[in-house]
């Protein structure tokens, strides 16, 4: 099953199956819960985020020709990151570039998201994939000058900036995709191919990621695993290549969909 959560018309927050280009046949329920189908079909004047994530954990440096391009060490155990829960973004949100706390060096990171479904500890490399409730395209927006060089050694600031997680813009269960580690992946800047892996290229596949993880930790449903981004990121190129205000960033992934936004300077706003 394919599902998207959205606004309809009247601003009331729904889940339902793609039904046309704009509109949806209602499922009654929740994605931990489970839904039932209606054959009530109502126009999506609002597409969101498919599930709003109790948690994010990322994953760095897992392709291994994104490792080989950064010129860093083929890691022995995940490099694991956590990105605010606040920087989600859905299909067409714009991405603010920071002007706050200001950037000028915001990378695009088209990659595999994970949804977990159901509560998840010391899970075995075996059963992983039965935890899971379903997968998304994701891109891991980063801010490369707080990344690299005012982050204090950490990445969580770099990529926790409102709308640095675009998610969406459907999620798709695993009775649909039989392998996360087989698809191609494959992201646009300005209609410009800029990354075109699969994720078969996974130093530690999705199965791997989620037993690590879940290793003497809890991983509670709607928790969201970005699981890495292949070669191509704008901060390895020469010259670097960072996105700037009328871009549009598009992520790719097979059996999944396309994940678009456009890109903006962040309104500015006072609290």
């Amino acid at each position: 099953m394919r599902f998207i959560r959205f606004q309809d018309e009247h601003g009331q927050i729904r889940y339902g199956t793609p039904h046309g280009p704009d509109a949806a046949r209602i499922l009654d329920g929740d994605p931990v819960l489970g839904f039932t189908q209606t054959e009530q079909v109502c126009r999506v004047a609002k597409l969101l985020s498919p599930i709003v994530p109790t948690s994010i954990i990322a994953i760095g440096l897992n392709y291994l020709a994104h490792a080989k391009e950064t010129n860093a060490k083929i890691p022995q155990w995940p490099v694991v990151f956590f990105k605010n829960v606040g920087s989600v973004n859905f299909h067409n949100g714009p991405i603010g570039l920071p002007r706050a706390l200001r950037s000028d060096k915001v990378d695009f990171e088209g990659e595999l998201a994970v949804v977990i479904g159901k509560p998840c500890k010391n899970v075995s490399r075996a059963n992983a994939l039965d935890y899971v409730l379903g997968y998304a395209c994701a891109n891991d927006v980063s801010a490369r000058d707080w990344q690299k060089e005012w982050g204090g050694g950490q990445w969580s600031r770099a990529k926790s900036f409102d709308t640095f997680c675009p998610l969406g813009p459907v999620l798709v269960t695993p009775d649909e995709i039989a392998n996360p580690n087989a698809l191609a992946l494959k992201t646009t800047l300005n209609g410009k191919t800029v990354q075109e892996s699969n994720t078969s290229d996974m130093i530690f596949d999705v199965p791997t990621l989620i037993e690590f993880l879940s290793g003497s930790t809890t991983l509670a449903p709607l928790t969201v695993i970005l699981t890495g981004t292949p070669s191509g990121v704008g901060m390895a190129r020469d010259p670097q290549l960072f996105m700037n205000p009328g871009d549009v960033v598009v992520v790719e992934i097979e059996s999944i969909g396309q994940l678009s936004n456009p890109v903006i300077e962040e309104p500015w706003t006072t609290d």
